[in-house]
């Protein structure tokens, strides 16, 4: 099964990230972000250490960070102002679209 791309994976990682078939070099950014996610302020230098451990640079993390915080607004303004959920399949095609074409739209 060709994982990378592929829903199967996605799945296997929001189920069991760790038992997941993720390389351990991205289950360490996403263990990091899940701390960023819920418990932000406790954030030391300690924390970057697994990081710097399998390879992610000060940018990445700051990247990794800057996305969890901007889906983090997004999804509070988005409840806030009352927008409508997405279906289902219209995530999966969005999905499909930016795998394909990347997020910035030319």
């Amino acid at each position: 099964m060709e994982l990378l791309g592929s829903e199967e994976l996605v799945w296997s990682v929001l189920r069991d990230l760790e038992n997941s078939p993720l390389a351990e070099k991205e289950k360490a950014l996403l263990r990091f972000v899940d701390k960023v996610n819920r418990d932000s302020p406790r954030i030391t230098a300690e924390d970057m250490q697994p990081l710097y451990a399998v390879g992610w640079t000060d940018e990445e993390i700051y990247f990794a960070i800057t996305v969890c915080a901007l889906f983090n607004f997004y999804n509070r303004w988005i409840d806030a102002c009352g927008v409508h959920a997405l279906s289902d399949e219209a995530h999966r095609e969005g999905g499909k679209r930016s795998a394909m074409q990347g997020y910035v739209r030319k």
